[in-house]
């Protein structure tokens, strides 16, 4: 496994972001390409359709985009996560803590909610008061499955034919490793 100052073996084209909720996927994901040219694709945009509904041709969209030579994604939504790891030559993991991804996901959320952002495919964050009744909520899933990308990240490091896995700790990591390594393996 590389740190942040690590380089890395070769120029990455296909590169998928990991981490629990909250702990900036996404943003990630969007300063990669910033940095690479890589088109990024949001899997929630694909997953979630109206009314939080899961859209059925979900597998078959990341298919075709993960067939394409160059993408970054986020390593999510269990049905395809196999997929995405057989495709990928680079995956980062951000493996902040838990304080920092619980208030990110907590602070999103509120903005979210209060500011009635449209998300994906007209959906907006539900009423708060479904923290309480919603066991799936956003802040009661990132609480729940805080540890989950341990487990999933320990097994990949046994697999022979894993991709390159890079593991970041901290905001601070994050912007040495997109200035450093990746600056550097895309040049």
């Amino acid at each position: 496994m590389l740190s942040a100052d690590d380089e890395l073996p070769s120029r990455p084209h296909r590169i998928l972001v990991a981490g629990v909720s909250g702990a900036g996927k996404s943003t990630l994901c969007r300063r990669i390409t910033a940095a690479t040219g890589i088109p990024y694709t949001e899997l929630d945009g694909l997953y979630h359709g109206p009314g939080w509904t899961p859209q059925p041709d979900f597998a078959q969209t990341v298919e075709r985009i993960t067939a394409r030579p160059d993408w970054v994604a986020e390593w999510q939504y269990r049905s395809v996560r196999p997929m995405l790891l057989e495709r990928a030559d680079l995956l980062v993991w951000l493996d902040l803590p838990f304080r920092t991804t619980l208030r990110q996901v907590v602070r999103r959320t509120l903005r979210r909610r209060m500011r009635r952002e449209v998300l994906w495919n007209t959906n907006t964050e539900p009423p708060l008061r479904t923290f309480f009744t919603d066991r799936d909520h956003i802040v009661r899933w990132a609480i729940r499955t805080r540890h989950k990308y341990r487990t999933l990240i320990a097994d990949l490091e046994r697999q022979p034919d894993a991709p390159v896995l890079v593991r970041l700790r901290s905001r601070r990591e994050v912007r040495r490793w997109l200035a450093g390594p990746l600056t550097r393996a895309v040049r």
